[in-house]
């Protein structure tokens, strides 16, 4: 296994929190460069590996090749919303731990051809999967209305229909330069402004293009459904979004529901995960030799013997 391209972030806290030992069966649900699995598989655990872009799949073959027989990497190109589905084709009914690490990944910002960056100038893709819709693709063809709609509910855009408006005058748009260059002329941006007023753009159309948040729900419901009583959920979030998301999660699968005025007969319902962790930041250290590391939060939970939810 060569080195990973990209620090895993929150790695010690992360794999502490899953507690991963010889003969358990984890999810990788954003498998990336790997850090996470190597950690994991030399934890002795077999893994189960998810991700939707192609490249990080093609990387991670090598790794599958030189496995053991049977193997404990086992790769699946697919998003990590149906890890249920995908394990069970696999032959597995339930895991021991669930590592999510959500949002865009290092080596995916780094190459200027994927289009998720506008520190270097590529087209304007944007896509996870590169399949389907590229932001390109939605910025010449939607409504004003339809984009201020993304820059404001997922990048909190305060001026997002100033911006759109400048999208649709400006289109068609083919390169990540172009559409910077727009959205800071629309925001009166000088360079040596402490913030770049495109990240929260760029942020909201990324989400939008590959209904992240869609995603990150629906794995969540996904893992409770698989993870064992006992079993380890760990989740690692970028943004004010995702982060909300987790944490709303986490504390109505650990409330214990009761009956309401309408039907106060009904039993209560027990939590489907206990010992939830607070929100865990990284250090001062990481984040020096990190960067990227600032903005990002683990949360952690364990799994009850509780049925999994139907509408988790």
């Amino acid at each position: 296994m060569t080195g990973a391209p990209h620090i895993p972030v929150l790695m010690r806290e992360c794999i502490a929190a899953l507690d991963p030992k010889p003969g358990d069966t984890m999810v990788d649900a954003t498998f990336g460069a790997g850090g996470y699995t190597r950690a994991l598989l030399d934890a002795g655990a077999t893994v189960h590996a998810f991700d939707r872009d192609p490249d990080a799949i093609a990387a991670g073959s090598t790794w599958a090749e030189a496995s053991e027989n049977p193997p404990r990497l086992v790769l699946h190109a697919r998003r990590f919303s149906e890890m249920a589905e995908a394990l069970k084709d696999a032959g597995v009914d339930q895991v021991d731990g669930v590592a999510m690490d959500i949002g865009v990944s290092s080596m995916q910002l780094d190459q200027a051809e994927r289009g998720f960056a506008f520190s270097s100038d590529g087209p304007l893709d944007m896509r996870m999967s590169q399949e389907g819709e590229s932001a390109a693709d939605f910025l010449n063809t939607a409504s004003d209305e339809a984009i201020a709609d993304v820059l404001y509910l997922y990048g909190e855009e305060r001026q997002s229909r100033r911006v759109a408006r400048a999208i649709v005058a400006a289109r068609p748009l083919n390169t990540t330069g172009e559409l910077a260059r727009v959205i800071r002329k629309a925001l009166g941006y000088h360079a040596g402004a402490p913030k770049d007023p495109a990240t929260r753009s760029f942020q909201a159309i990324r989400i939008h293009v590959n209904a992240e948040l869609d995603e990150l729900n629906h794995g969540l419901s996904a893992a409770e459904k698989m993870l064992r009583e006992g079993g380890r959920l760990a989740v690692v979030s970028f943004h004010s979004l995702e982060d909300r998301i987790v944490k709303r999660y986490l504390r109505d699968a650990s409330a214990t529901g009761g009956g309401s005025r309408h039907m106060p007969e009904a039993q209560p319902v027990p939590p489907v995960f206990t010992q939830v962790s607070k929100a865990i930041s990284p250090s001062e250290s990481e984040i020096n030799d990190n960067p990227r590391a600032r903005s990002a939060t683990l949360r952690h939970a364990v799994r009850t013997s509780a049925p999994a939810r139907e509408a988790a």
